[in-house]
């Protein structure tokens, strides 16, 4: 072969390998723009869009061939619609888990006291209680301790090889009846999360009441909630060493619906 026609065939392979990277990049990009932390407006978007190029270009030589470019007619529109739903759908599955701890500490703030001590979120974009931020990166550091960002890329992998690129979109049925159980799971974890301290926090609020109510002149009122937010502190400490089964309970059924979807 002449060093023309090597040159020539170098240059339609590298395009191939650039039109592959292409195609993957879609559905990956749209799962990282959507997930928790990365996706978050703390990172950067040129950090975003280079861990996405990385992960494409790995990725692409294993996956299943992509479709050949033929322009952009109504197919390719479609198709590229379709990798980018079922991309977010992947990552928004994953960020209702951490919602559901932010929503744990919402509800331990209420009960706490702590719920007036707002700050920015950069992790969720406006403000929220600083015991929900400390529940959401809680969230992120067990998450990647427990290798959840390795399953998500082995979830990734198999969503491309039962959906490959260029298929028809799941039945929405199945999303329809795996949406409403999922949400009720996220939520009953949240719930479950900050239920032992909102009953501490309840009886030591009803035992100040009562006190209150017995012997005024001591004004336990102002004593109340001092305590209250030592006593919610001190279990919160507790609470942190106790997290890792639920919490993985909740990432486990977010890998089992964003799977039951993308199959």
């Amino acid at each position: 072969m002449d060093p023309a026609t090597q040159m020539a065939s170098d240059g339609l392979q590298a395009f191939g390998m650039i039109g592959d990277t292409l195609w993957t990049l879609l559905r990956l990009g749209a799962m990282i723009m959507a997930m928790p932390l990365i996706g978050t407006r703390a990172v950067p978007s040129r950090i975003k869009l280079l861990l996405s190029a990385t992960l494409a270009i790995a990725l692409a030589p294993i996956l299943p061939p992509v479709p050949s470019w033929v322009g952009f007619d109504a197919a390719t529109v479609l198709t590229i619609f379709r990798e980018l739903v079922i991309g977010i759908t992947i990552g928004f599955m994953l960020r209702l888990v951490f919602e559901a701890g932010a929503l744990a500490g919402e509800l331990i703030a209420q009960g706490t006291g702590l719920s007036f001590a707002q700050m920015a979120d950069p992790m969720r974009g406006g403000s929220s209680g600083v015991i929900g931020q400390w529940f959401y990166l809680m969230f992120g550091l067990l998450f990647f301790t427990a290798n959840g960002h390795l399953a998500l890329i082995s979830l990734l992998v198999d969503s491309y090889r039962a959906l490959p690129i260029g298929t028809t979109l799941p039945d929405p049925a199945a999303l329809v009846g795996i949406a409403p159980t999922f949400l009720l799971t996220v939520l009953r974890g949240g719930v479950g999360l900050a239920l032992p301290l909102i009953v501490a926090m309840l009886a030591v609020n009803l035992a100040f009441g009562a006190l209150a109510r017995a012997a005024p002149a001591l004004n336990p009122i102002q004593l109340g909630l001092p305590v209250s937010l030592l006593l919610g502190l001190a279990l919160l400490a507790v609470l942190a060493g106790e997290m890792g089964p639920p919490v993985q309970r909740l990432f486990d059924a977010a890998f089992e619906a964003a799977g039951a979807v993308v199959r």
